[in-house]
């Protein structure tokens, strides 16, 4: 699958998601589109999957309709989210279109 990683989406976890194709927003050159353009231009590229840690996506934008599969990071500091790479992993793998998934990670 094509991923999309969101300006705040911690590209360490890049190697962990393997057999997928990953870009981040800032090398896609996206990197000062808003939400909004950036889901619309991630859906215009054929990305399948949109990766963020802003927890507020669901309720500052309109997800209906979506194509693109949306996964919500509850925490995005690399030295906590290593920990849960397989939770992570395993919520891309099972990634349908136009679903939203929040993946919990515990701020310990």
């Amino acid at each position: 699958m094509r991923i999309l990683f969101d300006h705040n989406a911690p590209a360490p976890l890049i190697p962990y998601l393997e057999g997928h194709l990953v870009t981040t927003a800032r090398r896609a050159g996206w990197d000062r589109l808003a939400d909004r353009d950036l889901l619309d231009a991630a859906e215009r590229e054929g990305y399948e999957i949109f990766l963020t840690g802003d927890r507020r996506i669901a309720t500052q934008q309109n997800l209906l309709g979506r194509k693109i599969a949306i996964i919500v990071l509850t925490a995005s500091r690399w030295p906590v989210v290593q920990r849960y790479v397989r939770r992570i992993a395993a919520a891309v793998n099972i990634a349908t279109p136009g679903s939203f998934t929040e993946v919990e990670i515990p701020f310990r």
